[in-house]
């Protein structure tokens, strides 16, 4: 018969990687609104300048119709809508794509890409949380290993990463990890 902590831990484990999924979807979800948000102002501002340019004979666009724009932009008569309501992500992790450096990503995540570009260029093998946890000189408490785990698994997600195996992290193919582009 299994103890009581034994299910008690295993039904811990669970909780935490499905909070661990969900902060991935959730990451990614805000990453994709921002990139949307981006799209529909930069859209909106073309059709506002063109607007102004069809709408005003001789060249002078002074008085140009405002149209509805995403709020947090700035029209063409210097008014700033309200900011947006959607929460801001704690940081910004952009997808991978060739020749995006590692600063481009907040300073935890560079470090991670750093220890495994050294494991890399030593012919080392993937590292885990815990094993990342030592080398940054962190305690090696849940807490700490849970964070690492956390950016690491949001490092998978954009491309960043990969996870060789379930917990072991590697260099995703074609990031170098270098500070020159990836």
């Amino acid at each position: 018969m299994p103890s009581v902590v034994g299910l008690l831990e295993q039904h811990e484990l669970a909780a935490c990687r499905r909070v661990d999924g969900l902060r991935e979807e959730a990451d990614r979800i805000q990453a994709e609104l921002a990139t949307a948000e981006q799209e529909w102002l930069e859209w909106t501002i073309a059709r506002e300048r063109v607007g102004a340019v069809l709408s005003a004979p001789g060249g002078d666009s002074a008085d140009a119709v405002v149209a509805d724009v995403p709020d947090g932009a700035v029209t063409e008569t210097g008014v700033r809508a309200s900011p947006p309501v959607a929460a801001k992500a704690k940081s910004q992790v952009p997808v991978w794509r060739e020749g995006l450096a590692r600063t481009a990503l907040p300073a935890d995540y560079q470090r991670i890409l750093a220890a495994l570009a050294d494991r890399t260029r030593l012919g080392q093998g993937p590292l885990t949380c815990q094993e990342m946890t030592v080398a940054f000189g962190l305690d090696v408490v849940p807490a700490k290993v849970q964070g690492l785990r956390s950016k690491a698994k949001r490092l998978v997600a954009r491309g960043w990463l990969a996870e060789s195996s379930p917990g072991r992290f590697t260099l995703a193919r074609g990031v170098s990890g270098s500070d020159a582009g990836s």
